[in-house]
């Protein structure tokens, strides 16, 4: 199994009114049940539009993005699934539910990390 992120851009669900907010909170929490059941799930979260700082390699820390940024990541989950099209299939699903475009890309697999989860029994 392969995992995926599938994310939006920060922004990519203003459009909606806020009164129906509630009706696309349901329909993606919906997504997440369907993605658990199927036992795709790995992660999901929303992130917080004011709270980015960037942290330089010599450690000096800046608030917001860099400068050049315009876009950012609002929110993002995880899937771990056997192929790119399953991710796109779940890209989709949740598309619909949360009214806005979702990027799709696949993690690239790191077999020390692995050994270090079973190491400390987090995996």
């Amino acid at each position: 199994m392969t995992q995926y992120v599938i994310s939006f851009n920060d922004g990519g669900m203003d459009h909606i009114a806020a009164e129906e907010l509630p009706e696309v909170a349901k329909a993606a929490h919906a997504v997440v049940e369907e993605a658990v059941r199927a036992g795709v799930w790995v992660y999901g979260a929303g992130l917080d539009r004011p709270a980015v700082s960037v942290v330089g390699t010599d450690g000096v820390v800046t608030d917001g993005p860099y400068p050049e940024t315009k876009e950012f990541i609002g929110g993002f989950v995880v899937v771990d699934v056997a192929t790119r099209a399953e991710a796109l299939e779940w890209a989709a699903r949740i598309a619909v539910a949360c009214r806005c475009a979702q990027e799709v890309r696949e993690l690239l697999p790191d077999p020390e990390m692995a050994v270090i989860l079973d190491a400390a029994g987090r995996r």
